[in-house]
């Protein structure tokens, strides 16, 4: 059978088995929600994006021509339906004393430019909840992406890259007390990982045969006569990565083994306050090789510790961002997002003359974004426009720690319509 038709086949089959229950039915089976979502966009410059420009980065930079014109301030429009997204929700019978249920989700964004209008697996996870404990396996969210506060641009890139942006197949273990909840999480990396000396893989993280791992507190406080809730927290996440196995000498063409490995520390704190007429939200990020993330990141050789064998050592590129959000609630909404980037170079100065670096956006010493919206919902329909200006100063040099020098900016206008259809 071809590969489309089984996709067909499986979502016919849910939708059957939504279909069938009824009054009589067990409480558990199969819910099939989604939404069909349409953009049209239009760019003041080109950018740095993914899937013909729907997932919007950064602007590019400046690239003179021999007249000494920019290449790169060419405007640029698109229409694009790809964000369109099926969820399976099951609730299924207890199992080891826990109530069971599972996930999943897939939308038409695909993997790669090449691929894009494909299905692509969103998330597919299983859950086992007991009175105070809560386990998650499969593709979920990473921790740094926190469903509880997170931005709600109309724009798919959701604040990236002052947001993390991941899916990562996971462990997830969470334990409830009161107002408190813990989570810890165990990761490894799919179709978002680190880059490295191959470009972006998860190898890396394969090869180092320690997950990444997270630790995160949230505490949570409701007034019901007040309409309100509060929701603050912090994390933290270490993770190492080994960037290759072996080296090659070229004059001798000799191949060696190497024992190479670069770790990064990384944390965020964030906070939401929901009210009867508004939303807040805030979050800072400090990060260590979370280029994984989709974030301005990466690491560098530091210097050759074995001449013979050009054995490296590494040493991660670190940033801060900040960002925060307000939006009006109800059937109308008037929102508002803008964050703040600082690339703060290598976490220790690098003795190789020429610097080796690997990660994304590292030529970028700062960047900001700010981007108003207007949402009307009606039932189950929404309209919404969105205007994302972003601004990056790029590096022409760098100093001992590879923070970028000689900046020149280079900014972007977006103009983005999305109409929504809510099922």
């Amino acid at each position: 059978m071809k590969p489309k038709y089984l996709i067909l086949l499986s979502i016919l089959l849910i939708i059957s088995a939504s279909m069938l229950r009824g009054q009589d039915a067990p409480a558990f089976g199969i819910k099939l929600s989604g939404y069909i979502k349409d953009d049209v966009f239009f760019d003041t410059r080109q950018t740095v994006a993914a899937r013909e420009g729907h997932f919007l980065l950064w602007p590019s930079p400046e690239k003179e021509d021999s007249d000494g014109e920019d290449i790169n301030a060419r405007p640029a429009l698109n229409m694009l339906a790809i964000q369109t997204m099926l969820k399976a929700t099951i609730q299924g019978p207890d199992a080891f004393g826990a109530k069971t249920s599972g996930i999943v989700e897939a939308d038409f964004f695909a993997t790669t430019n090449e691929t894009i209008n494909l299905l692509r697996l969103r998330h597919a996870a299983v859950m086992l909840q007991w009175k105070t404990i809560e386990i998650l396996a499969g593709q979920y969210w990473n921790p740094f992406f926190v469903p509880e506060c997170f931005p709600a641009t109309v724009s798919f890139n959701t604040g990236a890259p002052l947001q993390s942006f991941a899916r990562n197949p996971q462990l997830r273990a969470t334990y409830r007390a009161g107002d408190l909840k813990l989570l810890v999480a165990a990761l490894s990396q799919r179709d978002y990982s680190t880059y490295g000396p191959a470009g972006a893989n998860s190898a890396y993280l394969r090869n180092s045969a320690m997950p990444d791992m997270h630790l995160q507190v949230h505490y949570i406080l409701k007034d019901a006569d007040a309409g309100a809730e509060l929701v603050v927290g912090a994390g933290a996440a270490y993770k190492t990565v080994v960037p290759r196995l072996e080296s090659t000498v070229a004059l001798t063409n000799q191949v060696y083994r190497v024992e190479e490995k670069v770790s990064g520390l990384s944390a965020l704190v964030f906070g939401r306050l929901i009210t009867r007429t508004l939303t807040f939200k805030l979050q800072a990020r400090y990060g260590e090789n979370i280029s994984d993330v989709l974030a301005v990141s990466g690491f560098a050789v530091k210097e050759v510790i074995d001449p013979l064998r050009l054995e490296q050592s590494y040493t991660p590129l670190k940033s801060m961002t900040y960002w925060g959000e307000f939006h009006t609630n109800g059937k109308l909404q008037f929102g508002l997002f803008g964050g703040y980037l600082l690339n703060m170079g290598t976490k220790e100065a690098m003795g190789t003359e020429n610097a080796v670096v690997y990660g994304l956006g590292t030529n970028i010493r700062s960047l900001y974004r700010l981007s108003p919206r207007i949402v009307y919902n009606s039932g189950k329909a929404r309209l919404a426009l969105e205007l994302e200006y972003t601004s990056a100063a790029f590096g022409e040099g760098y100093d001992v720690f590879y923070v970028p020098e000689k900046t020149k900016e280079a900014a972007n206008l977006r103009a983005l319509a999305a109409v929504y259809y809510f099922f």
